[in-house]
């Protein structure tokens, strides 16, 4: 077999739909748009959402609130995840990410109280809650704020 001797399989390459050329072609006359109507009509284009005069849904629905382009987005780990450190370690969001405990940085990392620690280590963050920093300092650690 060679390269010139190549043929794709019977039914993989369809021409293309020519409308409007002739009664023949079976696409003719209405040219795959039906009889009459808007859609039928030449330079025809109905808006994105448009309901045929009855009321949207993106109108009908109640809107609530708004969203703050402000917002800080943290990742959240707890103390008890940290227990996979050895004693003494330096922790930072780049030894976090490297370990595998968190995806990405997106605005910083939180270290939430949840769980015990039974390792004395130094965490660098960008976030503490109240339990966190006592259960870290419990276990002999240290905390600061990044």
């Amino acid at each position: 077999m060679r390269l010139h001797e190549l043929k794709s399989p019977k039914g993989t390459r369809t021409a293309k739909k020519r409308v409007g050329r002739g009664i023949g072609s079976g696409l003719g006359k209405t040219s795959t748009r039906g009889h009459k109507g808007q859609k039928a009509r030449s330079g025809a284009s109905i808006r994105p959402g448009f309901e045929g005069g009855q009321m949207p849904l993106q109108r009908a629905l109640p809107k609530r609130g708004f969203t703050s382009i402000f917002k800080k987005e943290y990742n959240e780990i707890n103390v008890a995840r940290l227990n996979v450190f050895a004693d003494g370690t330096e922790i930072t969001p780049q030894l976090l990410k490297e370990k595998g405990l968190i995806k990405s940085f997106k605005d910083g990392v939180r270290v939430l109280g949840n769980g015990e620690l039974e390792r004395a280590l130094t965490v660098k963050a960008q976030g503490f809650t109240k339990t966190a920093v006592e259960k870290i300092e419990a276990a002999g650690g240290k905390v600061e704020v990044i």
